[in-house]
């Protein structure tokens, strides 16, 4: 799903089993069986969950 500015989330279903695995733009990851904890867990960015640390970029903030 791309949200209207512009970012993608990607929810994978695993097959073989009830869990669904999230992806934010942001690239922090989450598992989850419920599909509506697996959204709001995505749209509530940035609570409930941290970028990823991606080797060679740098975190986005506020720069002072």
């Amino acid at each position: 799903m791309t949200s209207p500015t512009g970012e993608i989330y990607r929810i994978d279903w695993l097959p073989g089993t009830d869990i669904l695995h999230g992806t934010c733009h942001c690239g922090a990851e989450h598992s989850a069986q419920d599909p509506v904890e697996m959204w709001e867990w995505m749209l509530g960015h940035p609570e409930g969950h941290r970028p990823a640390a991606r080797p060679g970029r740098e975190p986005r903030g506020n720069d002072s």
